[in-house]
């Protein structure tokens, strides 16, 4: 590790211990944490109390904010500016005959109520950025997903999304393919 990610790394670790110090000291605080049921949710109330515990380590702040500009023959599945929120885009990477592969950019979003995704294909997603709860429907609960946490999605497995993070969103990767492929 570089001195300047120690650095970084140290810094994210006092900005984390300074946050749980005051939520001990302060009662209105720690019932707030309570109430926080998503990562993003403690991530806001730390920034509203003036912490920066968000951003990865090894992250640049302009990292965090801004995505880079690639050449035309080179992409970064990581670089994009987040939809609104409440949205989603979804971008085709490469097909072929029965299979594509996408990357996805959440940002607040949900499938509407009682919808249902109920697809011919197999989809294999996995979560590159944020986290999400997706809703399988003969489970009771909703399922966490974090960075790195991936699912295999049968045909006809009936699901939706109950959540994403808000900006900088949640990216996947998902891979779709078909039987007859």
């Amino acid at each position: 590790m570089a001195e300047a990610q120690l650095q970084q790394f140290l810094e994210k670790v006092r900005q984390l211990n300074a946050f749980v110090a005051l939520s001990e000291s302060q009662p209105a605080l720690r019932d707030a944490l309570r109430a926080c049921d998503q990562h993003h949710e403690v991530v806001a109330l730390a920034a509203q109390h003036g912490f920066e515990i968000a951003r990865r380590w090894g992250d640049s702040q302009a990292a965090a904010t801004q995505p880079k500009e690639q050449p035309s023959n080179q992409s970064n599945l990581l670089s994009s500016s987040c939809p609104a929120a409440g949205e989603e885009r979804v971008d085709r990477l490469i097909e072929g005959s029965g299979w594509r592969l996408e990357r996805i950019h959440s940002c607040l979003a949900s499938s509407p109520e009682g919808f249902w995704y109920d697809q011919a294909e197999t989809e294999w997603v996995i979560v590159l950025r944020g986290s999400a709860q997706l809703q399988f429907e003969d489970e009771p609960e909703p399922r966490d997903l974090c960075v790195g946490d991936s699912l295999l999605i049968n045909p006809h497995q009936r699901h939706r999304v109950v959540t994403t993070d808000p900006d900088p969103g949640t990216l996947w990767l998902a891979l779709f393919w078909s039987a007859d492929a």
